[in-house]
């Protein structure tokens, strides 16, 4: 791993990492999963087809469905497997999954969430924003070519006339798919010390959209890109309740309004430092 990289602010959570072959490219993308049985099984078979563009890295909040067993993984040419043991949800593992991959070297991450709902075959067209010097690429089935099959009324919803608005209005760029997990960023982007992405406050799904936002509010190049996400007909499988989610999603906007992820909040930042000088003297004792 190139250590020069990690700074004692950085906050990861606990993993283990299984390295199932060497990195063969300078992108890599990354996968968060938990108990996604059939799900990512249908997805890793259909995104192997790119692994000779980019490294598969699987990002597992703690499965125990057996669904990402190494045997499987190595069969679609996943490169690495990190397994977070440790507390927090999708915030978590994006940030075990930045400092996993910028530790290795990539230039550019892709996130896409392991549920089989998105276009695999999108992969390339984020490859190629990334050579064109983009730092933050959202997927969107809202702009032209874009698709969208069985999307739940009350997520277009919220979509279309909460999040992607309030997003947009604080910003500064307009954003039709802000709840899209489909995304590029430049490693650059999340070295910068105006950004601090590997901070504990982002635990849930903080760091979605405190990315959107803090990209295009520090000038960096932000577009979006067409994708189809496609849901199941029928009820509509789902790891949190729709009244959660959407109070969840409230709290986030509230926060993003007020500033509470700037890495400027000196009470914040106090007690990382704080953390950080407790974590150095116990390390050299």
């Amino acid at each position: 791993m190139n250590n020069k990289v990690i700074t004692k602010d950085w906050r990861i959570p606990k993993f283990v990492s299984s390295e199932f072959r060497e990195k063969r490219t300078k992108y890599c993308v990354c996968i968060p999963v938990i108990n996604e049985g059939e799900k990512i099984k249908k997805q890793l078979e259909k995104l192997s087809s790119f692994s000779h563009l980019i490294d598969i890295i699987i990002l597992d909040g703690g499965s125990t469905d057996e669904s990402v067993k190494p045997e499987f993984l190595i069969k679609n040419d996943v490169r690495t497997l990190l397994t977070k043991q440790d507390t927090g949800k999708l915030s978590s593992q994006l940030r075990m999954g930045f400092a996993y991959a910028i530790q290795q070297g990539y230039e550019g991450i892709i996130t896409v969430d392991g549920n089989n709902k998105d276009s695999m075959e999108s992969i390339p067209d984020f490859i190629e924003l990334l050579d064109q010097g983009y730092d933050f690429i959202q997927g969107s089935r809202y702009v032209p070519g874009g698709r969208e099959i069985n999307t739940p009324f009350s997520r277009k919803f919220a979509i279309k006339l909460i999040h992607a608005p309030f997003i947009s209005i604080i910003s500064g760029f307009r954003y039709t798919d802000t709840t899209n997990g489909f995304r590029g960023h430049s490693s650059k982007f999340l070295l910068d010390e105006r950004v601090q992405p590997f901070r504990e406050i982002f635990n849930t799904y903080e760091l979605l959209a405190y990315l959107s936002v803090r990209a295009p509010k520090l000038g960096y190049r932000v577009i979006e890109t067409p994708v189809m996400r496609s849901y199941p007909k029928g009820k509509i499988p789902t790891k949190i309740s729709p009244l959660r989610g959407n109070i969840l999603l409230l709290k986030i906007l509230f926060q993003l309004a007020t500033g509470r992820f700037d890495p400027r909040n000196s009470a914040h930042n106090l007690v990382n430092k704080q953390d950080s000088d407790k974590m150095g003297h116990s390390n050299s004792m």
